[in-house]
């Protein structure tokens, strides 16, 4: 049967506006409710219903609407104008001149940029994107317009798009405030730390108390490990606001990173307190090896997962965290039952495709051939200071970096992002796109390889001038460590900007570090680890293309069996040692621990429940052929 009730969201919402303004409050009330009932919220719809209590006589009680309006869509003129209104009439001073600043900055934009701010914010990206574009061809670049591009394409994933932009806009305007916090928040999320950190202090200069920048700046700092610059900011954050659950969660991060356990701990335990539901810093917690949660955490955590109220990212935290919980407490059945629901609600939360993986190693296969390598051996920068490990999540390379560490000529330093984001600024330049990865590999001249490495020589710079994670402080080393797993995909890439760099595969039991990835909640970087099959598809990929780049690089890369090194430690140091072309140092063998042959056979507590991810392990399926087939 027909209706001639319109059931789009913008249609609803002209519905209930027409309703409002003919005096019909009491159905453009029930309008917003259908609305509400079939859209996910957005700003117009509180809009809207803070005009009908205001048309009810109900000025106090619109506020709220109009605050929920502004908080999903900062660009509605309408509802900033009857906050400055409602804030001035009810003495509220400070808010009320926010609010006309906010009006005024609004106003002042193109109307088309305005329109089309308010689209990107009401999830309709393509409208706004389209809407920016016109006005550029007509008007030129705006920064404004280019700030939208940026927000278009961070939350696509193309960040270095939105970097591109960002320094445009701030070429247009460099004191466009916001659009240099913007870019900062780019360059932390590409870990271009050094660069993000600049930024925070070019605008700290500005305004020194600004909240948000210190905030920023204290996490971009504890990222680089500089922990001595961040730990006194986060200190002054906590005195404004001494329940900031997210702060002291932070803060909570921290203090685990630099040792100072039971202060780590008790922050986390105040962030959990100051936001029931809040599963994070549970997961917290869980990370600190010799924690132990008591009876009573426990309780609180399973009535918050249990709960419908909490939102899925804090449910798989308390899942998580549950999960190591009884796992401690040798409840391995009901263990594994959390671990298996936390897995399930965080894959959910993902658009994981192995495929693409597959595809790409299958070409670095056919492309990245002995030929290929040899016809460029004289390609790159020819330092030997980098010593790249690589390998699966979970497969022993902590205890291979801290050996290295140990040694007087390596750095420590981080896992840098580097290279990947190389491979992906590659990708998007010419002739790129039409070639893909790798086969834009062949367009590359000695020159531009020469460059390249001596690019990630520069970047790196900063972090590798101290030890153990202290930027900084002392005399650059010989050496120095880029821990990043995925770097294992980028070896072709590797080889040609820096061919005398040394590559460490660590690898453990396939069953071992299939669970422990299975057991882990991953900040970033490892959405294959969130059920068995795609574990084991990534596993696939990984032993056939590192089989491939040994091949191919003979000599280039130390494979080293995590078990074997605990076995026979002094034995497995010295083989390390000595592909790095290091001489021994007994400092060296300082990081081992009875602890580590403990946790070797860990996973065998699981192994009844582990059947599926055998025959996953197993297994060939006719899509992710091996690349030697």
């Amino acid at each position: 049967m027909a209706t001639d009730r319109p059931e789009s969201r913008d249609e609803l919402c002209r519905l209930a506006a027409t309703q409002r303004r003919a005096g019909r409050v009491p159905e453009a009330l029930e309008t917003l409710k259908r609305l509400e009932s079939l859209y996910p919220p957005f700003g117009s719809l509180f809009e809207e219903l803070g005009f009908c209590l205001l048309t009810m006589g109900a000025p106090a009680k619109a506020i709220a609407p109009f605050e929920r309006a502004v908080s999903l869509n900062m660009c509605l003129l309408g509802s900033w104008r009857a906050l400055a209104s409602l804030y001035g009439a009810s003495g509220q001073t400070t808010e009320a001149q926010n609010a006309t600043a906010q009006v005024t900055q609004l106003e002042a934009l193109p109307g088309e940029i305005q329109l089309a701010w308010s689209k990107f914010f009401d999830g309709e990206a393509r409208i706004a994107e389209t809407l920016v574009r016109q006005y550029m061809a007509a008007h030129g670049e705006h920064v404004e317009a280019l700030r939208v591009l940026a927000k278009i394409a961070g939350d696509t994933g193309s960040e270095f798009d939105a970097e591109m932009l960002l320094q445009k806009a701030l070429a247009l305007d460099p004191k466009h405030e916001t659009a240099r916090h913007e870019l900062a928040l780019v360059l932390f999320k590409r870990r271009k730390l050094e660069a993000a950190r600049t930024q925070l202090v070019q605008l700290l200069r500005i305004s020194p108390g600004n909240r948000s920048w210190r905030s920023l700046y204290a996490a971009v700092s504890a990222a680089m490990g500089d922990y001595n610059e961040a730990l006194p900011v986060y200190g002054e954050l906590l005195q404004e606001t001494p329940r900031d659950p997210d702060l002291l969660l932070a803060i909570g991060n921290a203090l685990r990173t630099t040792g100072k356990t039971q202060e780590a701990v008790d922050s986390y335990r105040y962030a959990a307190a100051a936001r029931p539901g809040f599963g994070q810093p549970f997961w917290g917690l869980a990370t600190i090896e010799s924690y132990r949660f008591t009876e009573t955490e426990m309780a609180v955590m399973q009535q918050h997962e249990a709960s419908a109220a909490v939102a899925p990212v804090e449910r798989y935290y308390l899942c998580f965290s549950l999960a190591k919980a009884l796992e401690d407490r040798g409840r391995f059945s009901e263990s594994f039952g959390y671990y298996e629901r936390g897995n399930a609600l965080k894959k959910a939360t993902l658009r994981y495709r192995p495929e693409p993986f597959e595809r790409t190693a299958r070409r670095q296969a056919s492309v990245c051939t002995s030929e290929f390598f040899e016809s460029r051996k004289s390609f790159g920068c020819e330092s030997s200071a980098p010593i790249f490990i690589v390998g699966l999540p979970r497969s022993g390379s902590t205890l291979i970096r801290q050996i290295l560490a140990q040694h007087s000529q390596v750095d420590a330093t981080l896992e840098f992002a580097d290279i990947p984001r190389l491979a992906r600024e590659l990708q998007s330049s010419e002739p790129a796109p039409r070639l893909g990865y790798p086969g834009l590999l062949g367009s590359l001249s000695a020159a531009m390889c020469k460059g390249f490495g001596e690019k990630y020589l520069l970047e790196t710079a900063p972090y590798r001038t101290g030890k153990a994670g202290a930027p900084r402080a002392g005399a650059p080393t010989a050496h120095f460590i880029d821990r990043m797993p995925h770097n294992f995909q980028y070896l072709d890439l590797i080889q040609l900007i820096l061919p005398n760099a040394k590559v460490i595969d660590v690898r453990c039991d396939p069953l071992a570090g299939g669970f422990g990835m299975y057991k882990q909640l991953f900040a970033t970087g490892a959405p294959f680890a969130y059920s068995f099959e795609d574990i084991a598809r990534y596993h696939r990929m990984y032993v056939g293309l590192m089989d491939h780049w040994e091949r191919v690089l003979p000599g280039k890369i130390l494979r080293v069996q995590y078990e074997e090194v605990v076995e026979g430690f002094e034995a497995g140091v010295r083989r390390l040692l000595d592909f790095c072309g290091l001489e021994f140092e007994p400092a060296c063998l300082e990081p081992y621990q009875p602890a580590y042959r403990e946790r070797i056979g860990q996973w065998r507590h699981f192994e009844r429940w582990l059947a599926p991810l055998k025959r996953a392990l197993a297994a060939a399926p006719a899509e992710a052929p091996s690349l030697t087939r």
